[in-house]
């Protein structure tokens, strides 16, 4: 399958600072791929290069074979672009906003009227026609934006930050817009610096620091990157009451005088534990890690969970990322 947007030696100077450094990746129809960085990384630059309200310094974009730097209008019928900050007007109805977006995308008659109900319809907004954008919550102000994005029947969509603010609820609403217009066929980029909100919405992703691209690939394989048989992590839960701080004191200090321990840090409800084994070693990972919860029990330690930690994003990024820039 063709790819729908190929993106090739992008590069974008802003006189001697260099914010997009050779940045290239594709990106298939029915894809999200999430754009992964800190905040300065060249994410919001490179969204707004794709989505042409930026001209690159050298590189050159594809979209659907069309190439955005020589035929900007030509391309631009096939972009949705919702920016990190956007404006609502006073005194305006989300019936009212979303049609004022219509008309501007040149929308009319019977067929604006059908867009703006379809997409009112998809993103939930429909019993909210009438009440003013003004009034709305950030989750629901976000869906206006998103709706706005959409009226036009876009590709692509470029998404910067859109969980940014939100609540839980309303994360895992947007995750299931963004996930059912993927599967409707159009290609999604969200670029955002929470990797956690993007581990379960993201098949594809792309790593960003500095202006340069680090790593870019199925979510799966970037996850792998930096794993080996010799290095195996742990989390380790424990059953605690009020003496919570003593147990995971004991239990930190206990792990560390394992010879094979590495490293151990507090996470939110667990202890992440480094195992180090030696290469050819006999000691199976499985059994190095039976002998530890061996060691935690006959100590007395309430373990109520234990079992290998799952790699995500966060860990992702801190491997392809570390020793890369100076």
């Amino acid at each position: 399958m063709s790819a729908l947007l190929e993106v090739k030696g992008l590069r974008r100077d802003y006189g001697a600072l260099r914010a997009v450094d050779d940045v290239t990746f594709q990106l298939e129809a029915g894809s999200i791929l999430g754009f992964i960085g800190p905040n300065g990384a060249g994410k919001s630059t490179t969204l707004r290069i794709l989505a042409t309200l930026d001209s690159p310094t050298s590189g050159e974009v594809l979209l659907g074979g069309h190439s955005l730097v020589d035929t900007p209008d030509r391309v631009r019928p096939l972009i949705g672009y919702m920016p990190d900050r956007y404006g609502t007007y006073d005194d305006v109805t989300v019936y009212e906003f979303l049609d004022f977006f219509a008309r501007a995308y040149g929308l009319t008659g019977a067929k604006r009227r059908q867009r703006v109900d379809a997409v009112m319809g998809f993103t939930g907004l429909g019993p909210l026609a009438d009440k003013l954008t003004t009034a709305l919550s950030k989750g629901m102000r976000q869906r206006v934006a998103l709706g706005r994005t959409l009226l036009h029947d876009p590709k692509l969509l470029l998404l910067d930050e859109p969980a940014d603010g939100l609540d839980p609820r309303a994360r895992i609403e947007l995750r299931e817009l963004l996930r059912a217009l993927a599967d409707q066929g159009k290609a999604v980029i969200i670029s955002s610096h929470i990797l956690t909100e993007l581990a379960e919405i993201c098949d594809t992703c792309a790593i960003i620091e500095q202006g340069r691209l680090l790593a870019t690939g199925k979510v799966g394989d970037i996850l792998q990157q930096g794993t080996s048989v010799t290095a195996v992590e742990l989390s380790v839960r424990f059953a605690v009451g009020t003496d919570a701080d003593a147990v995971w004191s004991r239990a930190e200090r206990l792990l560390l005088e394992q010879p094979r321990v590495s490293r151990v840090s507090r996470e939110a409800d667990s202890l992440r534990v480094g195992l180090e084994l030696e290469p050819g070693a006999e000691v199976k990972p499985q059994d190095a890690a039976a002998a530890l919860l061996a060691v935690l029990v006959t100590a007395g330690l309430p373990v109520c969970a234990f079992g290998p930690r799952e790699r995500n994003l966060e860990d992702a990024f801190m491997t392809v990322t570390k020793g890369r820039l100076a």
